[in-house]
């Protein structure tokens, strides 16, 4: 779904621009409340899977393929806010070193795929969690059917934007019905992908997934009349051991990505995906413009002047993952909160006594 440069005109694809800064911003502010130590190295690594996978385009329907936008398993994953985030870095890392979406239509890219995706799945999500049974196996089915919902979302506010400033004449009704249709087929993959993921790191660590905080429910007492949480017992007050450490579990997904991006993505689908065929047989692409980093080493995921197709596309994927780890580390990093031991102590102030 990534939009190229052309799709949507110069006066909307500014507009869009404004407001993804300005969301960007808010979620600059969110992040500081969702990330600490703990999440932050896991916010980064989440970008870099969702840079990997998004190379794998899996069939879905005649000559067209879809691949995961990743907003909700950002979401789900590491909060709403830090997600936004997420799925930002991923789409920069894209347009300006792969060609991959438009410059000029970044601001749409990250209205559509980023802030779309997040804010519509981490919505169902929640209410989802809110009437299903605290347990693990609820956030696992929350996922799915948020991730579902996410893809079709976007599809819509595309078609929306369109309406708005498209550069062709083509009807609005096809481009909805087109648009709409196949990205729920779509939607179906990205519900296996995101379902899958966050059921893996919440078997090794519940602890570290944002939309698994609280399931447990407080024992209640009637005490004078009145409830009350009842003490926890000893031993659930101790918390329960990891299944793995949080840097094992940080080397695993990351050299899962580079697996993924380095060697699974050769054999992934040739076949245009969703936005790319409804745009061809629409003619909604009759105005696209030359990406402004078509000339970039590593446009369309190969690395230039490697004659091997396998070897340049394993690594062009194995750089976009190390770029976008590093990238989007540094800016959790800044971002968690620290612990009161990580502030410098203040130097006492000097009163001549």
């Amino acid at each position: 779904m990534h939009v190229p440069d052309g799709f949507i005109d110069a006066p909307t694809s500014a507009i869009t621009a404004v407001a993804a800064a300005g969301a960007l911003a808010v979620s600059l502010r969110g992040a500081r409340r969702e990330l600490d130590e703990r999440t932050a190295p896991l916010a980064g690594l989440v970008a870099a899977f969702i840079f990997a996978v998004q190379m794998l385009n899996f069939p879905v329907a005649a000559g067209t393929s879809g691949h995961l936008l990743g907003g909700a398993l950002a979401a789900i994953l590491v909060g709403p806010f830090t997600g936004v985030l997420c799925v930002s870095v991923v789409l920069l890392m894209q347009g300006v070193l792969f060609a991959d979406g438009g410059l000029t239509a970044l601001g749409v890219n990250i209205t559509d795929m980023a802030i779309t995706t997040t804010v519509v799945s981490y919505a169902v999500f929640r209410a989802l969690l809110a009437v299903l049974p605290r347990k693990r196996r609820s956030v696992t089915v929350a996922s799915f059917v948020a991730a579902l919902v996410s893809v079709p979302a976007a599809a819509v506010v595309f078609t929306l934007l369109y309406a708005v400033g498209g550069t062709t004449d083509v009807s609005l009704g096809k481009v909805a019905t087109a648009m709409i249709g196949v990205h729920v087929l779509i939607g179906v993959g990205e519900a296996v992908i995101t379902a899958l993921t966050v059921s893996a790191v919440i078997a090794v660590r519940p602890d570290l997934v944002h939309g698994a905080r609280g399931l447990r429910q407080r024992l209640k007492l009637r005490v004078d009349g009145a409830l009350v949480d009842a003490p926890a017992p000893v031993a659930a007050r101790t918390p329960a051991a990891a299944r793995t450490s949080r840097r094992t579990l940080w080397v695993t997904g990351l050299v899962t990505s580079l697996v993924l991006a380095g060697f699974v993505s050769f054999y992934a689908s040739a076949n245009p995906d969703g936005l790319e065929k409804v745009a061809h047989d629409k003619g909604i692409d009759r105005k696209t413009e030359k990406h402004a980093a078509a000339d970039s080493p590593l446009a369309d995921y190969g690395v230039r002047n490697v004659s091997n197709a396998r070897l340049s596309g394993g690594l062009a994927g194995v750089i976009g993952v190390g770029v976008t780890v590093v990238a989007g580390s540094a800016v959790f990093w800044a971002l968690r909160r620290r612990r009161p031991e990580d502030v410098s102590p203040v130097s006492p102030v000097n009163t001549g006594l």
